[in-house]
């Protein structure tokens, strides 16, 4: 019996193959993606946000060096 047709021979397709194992796998990255969000959201800021952060406090910290009085 040929494969696309059903039990009553009709030309009806029958359900799609899954392979179950890509199917747990997109789901697993997508629950990694949600706990990734929450994260984010429970501890703060971005690496970028960190990096501007000590940036601007080493601008002013040699801005400071330049205008300190030598004795």
């Amino acid at each position: 019996m040929n494969l696309s047709l059903d039990r009553m021979g009709k030309g009806e397709s029958v359900a799609d193959i899954v392979n179950l194992n890509r199917f747990r796998k997109a789901r697993a990255k997508a629950d990694a993606e949600v706990e990734a969000a929450n994260n984010r959201v429970r501890f703060g800021r971005s690496r970028a946000e960190k990096e501007a952060d000590r940036r601007e406090e080493e601008r002013k910290e040699k801005e400071l060096d330049g205008k300190k009085r030598e004795e």
